[in-house]
């Protein structure tokens, strides 16, 4: 954590980190890193919450819980900017992180592979290597960012409107 801001630090240490080392193709141990899993989303959306940064919802769209679904939004000059997520848990998890996905953005930027999964290779993969990470740490580390770096130039350059932006309007 050397390097990182005071609020990156202090927000990651409240996320608990997960001990169980086991991915879907683990039986009972695999229950149990879900339920490691759902207490750190729980911490997470909680403190998010309590310092009014709530900016995601997600769930397991599937009993194995190894595809998950939800919604992410963004403020961007008072505007709330809202995109579907996505993404499947690996089957080699937690060893390699999930590909977090928002197909609505598919090829909008540079930073993006097919099918709208986000960069997260450079500065993320190696923090993912070196700590018990889950979910709700791919989403503070790697999600956050991500949208906090790309959503304004996507905004500023047209390439994403605002939901309630009325095109074709009549300037004066």
């Amino acid at each position: 954590m050397e390097g990182w801001d005071p609020n990156t630090k202090s927000t990651l240490t409240q996320i608990p980190l997960l001990s169980t080392k086991a991915g879907p193709r683990d039986g009972a141990a695999w229950t149990q890193r879900l339920k490691e899993e759902y207490k750190a989303l729980i911490a997470y959306t909680q403190m998010n919450k309590s310092n009014d940064n709530d900016w995601f919802r997600i769930s397991a769209a599937n009993p194995e819980g190894t595809r998950w679904t939800g919604k992410c939004w963004y403020v961007h000059n008072l505007l709330k900017y809202e995109f579907d997520l996505q993404f499947d848990i690996p089957v080699t998890y937690p060893a390699t992180a999930p590909e977090l996905e928002l197909p609505q953005l598919d090829g909008k930027t540079q930073k993006m592979y097919r099918g709208g999964k986000i960069c997260l290779t450079v500065h993320f993969k190696p923090l993912w290597a070196k700590n018990w990470f889950g979910i709700a740490h791919a989403l503070c580390l790697g999600l956050a960012p991500w949208l906090a770096a790309e959503i304004p130039i996507l905004v500023d350059s047209g390439m994403i409107k605002h939901k309630d932006d009325v095109s074709g309007s009549s300037e004066s």
